[in-house]
């Protein structure tokens, strides 16, 4: 999915699952790596987590307010809230790695104690 200021909060902020926010740009070699791998993680994880990607050509305000100056970068948002990030590309092993350890927050925030 591609995000956008007009869908920003429904699809990131208000969203009920974690959600990975790839800022990106069309130039950017090392983000065109990582595309790939994006799309299979967002495959496996369907219903588990959001992937999405944001352009920052396109939307610099957001990636401004995210404090964005390098693509790529993730951003792992749970509850509205930044939860993780990484800058730069990542091996395929990176990446679960990545999102095993920032979903781990979103399961503390959903038990009920």
């Amino acid at each position: 999915m591609n995000l956008t200021a007009k869908n920003w909060k429904a699809q990131v902020l208000k969203s009920k699952i974690p959600v990975l926010v790839d800022f990106t740009a069309v130039w950017c070699g090392p983000c065109r790596a990582l595309a790939p791998l994006l799309k299979e993680l967002a495959k496996e994880l369907k219903g588990k987590l959001k992937v999405c990607k944001l352009d920052v050509d396109k939307q610099m305000k957001l990636a401004e307010q995210y404090g964005v100056h390098s693509m790529p970068t993730l951003l792992m948002f749970v509850g509205g809230e930044v939860v993780g990030s990484r800058v730069g590309a990542l091996s395929k092993r990176e990446l679960h790695t990545f999102v095993k350890i920032t979903t781990t927050v979103y399961a503390k925030k959903t038990v009920k104690v």
